[in-house]
């Protein structure tokens, strides 16, 4: 029961005067991530699916749907599917035609057994992909930051 007279009792909550004892024996670590279904042009999942293609094989078509497969292997906690992974590489391709004002780069087409992406071997791919990689994850940590600051996600949902 809360009383209502003063608070004498130097043991009383007060802010900031939270503490923590150590962990009882067996308490499990509840640094568990949730599933995460990956949405077109969110920065995290575009993240993900740029860093794999940035370390594909380079003069080789690859099929997306193996694309989309690598990821959901490398990343547990994620769910892609094929038209989130499009997106993304679509947006790439976008990113290179403009940079570059040609489309040899960065290939997306009908394949035989479906759609497939081709990189061009040439240094400029790497180190554009790269960039392409560092700004998006730029984008994902300013997201952080913004949440961190208590202003709450960015999209409306």
């Amino acid at each position: 029961m809360l009383s209502s007279g003063p608070v004498t009792d130097p043991r009383s909550a007060a802010p900031g005067g939270l503490r923590l004892g150590p962990p009882p024996p067996g308490l499990p670590d509840p640094n568990v991530s949730p599933p995460v279904v990956a949405e077109s042009g969110d920065a995290f999942a575009v993240l993900r699916v740029l860093e794999l293609v940035a370390r594909l094989e380079r003069d080789r078509p690859v099929l997306l749907d193996d694309i989309v497969a690598s990821l959901n292997a490398r990343y547990l906690d994620w769910a892609f599917d094929r038209a989130v992974v499009a997106d993304a590489l679509v947006g790439l391709q976008v990113n290179w035609m403009a940079d570059f004002r040609n489309a040899s780069g960065i290939v997306l087409e009908e394949g035989r057994y479906g759609p497939e992406l081709k990189l061009e071997e040439t240094a400029r791919v790497s180190a554009w992909l790269v960039g392409q990689v560092q700004r998006t994850a730029a984008e994902c940590r300013r997201q952080l930051a913004e949440f961190s600051r208590g202003d709450g996600p960015t999209r409306s949902g």
